[in-house]
């Protein structure tokens, strides 16, 4: 027999269980990396009497397509497995069979196709791009001994890297989020602690004269990012495709918790530029602009004169020599903003236009160079 408190005690953790499930945190629809099973049709038999070859395999291919999402592919797809046709064999009737069909995965734009082994198969930056992942077996002939090949089999990696005109650079809680829902017409979750965006949002800044840039916010960076510590390679993938980076730093300085250490604005714009060198080294040659930002808080005027007084030296004041960048980032621009209360945003907006425009006459004319110079 259960006493009164056993069978109250029974109810409470059932209750607590029951609760748990029903309020349990909905997964996110957000997916970037999916890994694939493909195989190549078969080839054909032949037909050694009669001197007939089987039809090849059919391959797989993978294309970029608009409207769609890694999420999508998933869902129409539960087992991840895509096999193309087998060609038919060689018969008395028709002595050339028929080749197998093609199978394609189509994916969103900005997919890097890569092995398991990290081997890049192909990048499909623009719509209607596509790349072969798995090629169909030789249909039988004379060469193959009239017998049909297997078709290629392996699987492989769809990797989503955001396209974007700006991705968002910073440390946990400098106010990425903020900017974003400032400029556009996103609404990102805001809070005051570390890693709210955990997942890449995309924001569109509109102009007066129509003009529309895309804004990547992108998970905070942590020390240690280029080894996949905290978000790591989730975040700095995400703005490889990006045209300019674009830092967001807390003036105020930041620090991550407790145990580890405070670092001013100025170090952390360094470590920033640290982290991007360490991963992938021409990250640090994109055009970049850094934001100072929260310049609405007291004591705000104090450490951005200190900040910017930092960045008039060249020796790295402070910043231990194993962190000092060996290739620098040279700002466009420093500017001084506050997210939360709008301070400086146009500005901000006028500058990132500035900056891609400018960037862009010169990859034109440096193609127009060099187009002059092979006609030579």
């Amino acid at each position: 027999m259960y006493s009164t408190k056993m069978l109250f005690e029974k109810c409470k953790v059932t209750c607590f269980l029951v609760c748990k499930r029903a309020y349990r945190k909905p997964a996110s629809n957000f997916l970037d990396q999916l890994r694939v099973y493909v195989r190549g049709g078969g080839g054909g038999q032949g037909q050694p009497k009669f001197g007939g070859k089987g039809g090849d395999g059919g391959c797989v291919y993978v294309e970029a397509v608009p409207n769609m999402t890694l999420q999508n592919l998933k869902r129409s797809n539960i087992k991840k497995r895509f096999i193309a046709g087998n060609g038919e064999n060689s018969t008395k009737r028709m002595l050339q069979g028929q080749p197998g069909t093609d199978l394609t995965v189509r994916v969103p734009r900005g997919v890097c196709v890569t092995t398991d082994s990290g081997e890049v198969i192909g990048d499909l930056d623009v719509d209607g791009e596509k790349v072969v992942v798995a090629n169909g077996g030789r249909g039988g002939c004379m060469a193959t001994k009239w017998n049909g090949k297997k078709g290629e089999v392996r699987s492989v990696k769809l990797v989503l890297k955001l396209i974007a005109d700006v991705g968002l650079v910073g440390f946990p809680n400098a106010g990425k989020s903020t900017f974003l829902k400032a400029v556009s017409r996103t609404d990102p979750k805001i809070a005051e602690y570390p890693f709210t965006t955990l997942r890449p949002q995309l924001g569109v800044v509109h102009y007066e004269d129509l003009r529309q840039i895309s804004v990547a916010d992108l998970p905070g960076l942590i020390e240690g990012a280029h080894m996949n510590r905290g978000m790591g390679h989730e975040f700095l993938r995400h703005i490889e495709r990006t045209k300019l980076l674009l830092f967001m730093v807390d003036v105020h300085g930041f620090q991550l918790k407790e145990s580890w250490p405070f670092r001013t604005a100025y170090e952390t714009a360094v470590l920033l530029n640290k982290e991007l060198e360490l991963y992938k080294p021409e990250l640090t040659g994109k055009p970049a602009i850094l934001a100072l930002n929260k310049i609405d808080k007291d004591g705000a005027e104090d450490r951005l004169q200190e900040t910017l007084q930092s960045f008039n030296t060249d020796n790295y004041p402070g910043i231990p020599d194993d962190l000092i960048p060996e290739l620098p980032i040279k700002f466009r621009d420093i500017v001084p903003i506050s997210a939360a209360q709008g301070t400086g945003i146009q500005r901000l907006n006028d500058r990132i236009r500035e900056v891609l425009d400018d960037e862009l006459e010169r990859q034109r004319v440096e193609m127009s160079s060099n187009k002059g110079i092979m006609k030579l």
